[in-house]
């Protein structure tokens, strides 16, 4: 028993003195991945904010598609429901 007291403390001060180590150099190797990380990120931004004039160029250009379209069903529209008014108007009269 006596042995047990006096190796076990010793057991447990070097596995945590192990266990601390390892923790470091995990550590230490996290940093150097977040550090690669942050780099791929701030190229992947770079090249989004460099394709950021292409995607306002196609918005302005799907706006003015859009707008012409929507002018077009609006007369379309208008030119369908003058042509079904004019024959309501005239089985009104009849």
């Amino acid at each position: 028993m006596e042995l047990l007291d006096l190796y076990l403390p010793v057991l447990l001060y070097v596995a945590g003195i192990i266990l601390l180590i390892v923790l470091i150099i995990l550590g230490i190797k996290l940093i150097k991945v977040l550090d690669r990380v942050d780099r791929v990120v701030e190229n992947v931004e770079e090249k989004v904010n460099a394709l950021n004039t292409t995607f306002e160029v196609i918005t302005r250009a799907t706006n003015s598609i859009s707008t012409i379209t929507d002018s077009f069903v609006s007369n379309a529209i208008g030119f369908i429901s003058r042509i079904f008014n004019k024959k309501n108007e005239e089985d009104y009269y009849e």
